[in-house]
């Protein structure tokens, strides 16, 4: 397979997997809200549907190992993004600890929203409703992944600084460099993997549910504006 056919099958791949996502984002809403609306609650519909959730990250993470692997550069130079997601890429996609900024945040929101429940004694048991050990492990998991993400950052800058090497050395030299860029970014991507893995799994279905829609709705939303903003830069040369 070539270099071109290896990035646009990615791109092919990222056009229908963001279609799952946007159908797989309503049908999460609807059972969260189900669930929380219920007397009884549906909270094995609820694991379902956060698992499938799950499986389309993990879908998504192999088909771009395989991606990498025939043609790290094409990937990371990202031709399906908008320029705005481009300049918020790290290595390549999102960066891992935005995640933890969106657990404070929505739980922020949703405690705001809640407060007289909770002032109440009521147990809302949603984000914002996240316990003392939650917090704990959540602060923690954070502690972790900036140190990974700052030794991958080094990695890659180290790698960046011997650009000259790719000018002034062989075929060989240049492959084996290209072939280390893969390696950093395989790094990246599982650290990514992980990250989302660990925040999930720290949380109750109904917070796992409520934080991967969070997920979802930051990704598709950025997404929607850079696409709006490349169009209107088009129109306007």
């Amino acid at each position: 397979m070539s270099q071109e056919t290896a990035i646009e099958s990615f791109k092919k791949f990222q056009h229908s997997w963001v279609e799952q996502i946007h159908h797989h984002l309503n049908h999460l809403r609807s059972v969260q809200n189900h669930h929380r609306n219920s007397a009884t609650g549906d909270e094995q519909r609820l694991k379902e549907a956060v698992e499938r959730a799950m499986e389309l990250c993990r879908e998504y993470h192999r088909a771009k190992l395989v991606t990498t692997e025939k043609d790290v550069i094409g990937l990371m130079a990202a031709p399906w993004s908008s320029a705005l997601e481009r300049s918020l890429h790290w290595v390549g996609d999102w960066r891992p600890t935005t995640l933890f900024h969106l657990v404070y945040t929505e739980s922020s929101i949703l405690f705001e929203s809640r407060i007289v429940d909770i002032l109440r004694g009521f147990r809302t048991g949603d984000l914002s409703d996240l316990s003392p050990s939650q917090f704990r492990t959540v602060s923690e998991l954070q502690c972790e992944t900036v140190k990974e993400e700052n030794a991958i950052t080094e990695e890659l800058s180290e790698w960046q600084d011997d650009a000259s090497d790719l000018v002034m050395g062989t075929v060989s030299d240049l492959d084996q460099r290209i072939r280390r860029l893969g390696e950093i970014v395989h790094r990246a991507d599982d650290l990514r993997l992980r990250t989302i893995t660990g925040v999930v799994e720290l949380l109750s279905p109904l917070q796992q549910a409520e934080f991967l829609i969070a997920a979802a709705e930051l990704r598709t939303g950025v997404s929607g504006w850079g696409s709006s903003h490349d169009r209107r830069r088009s129109s306007n040369v």
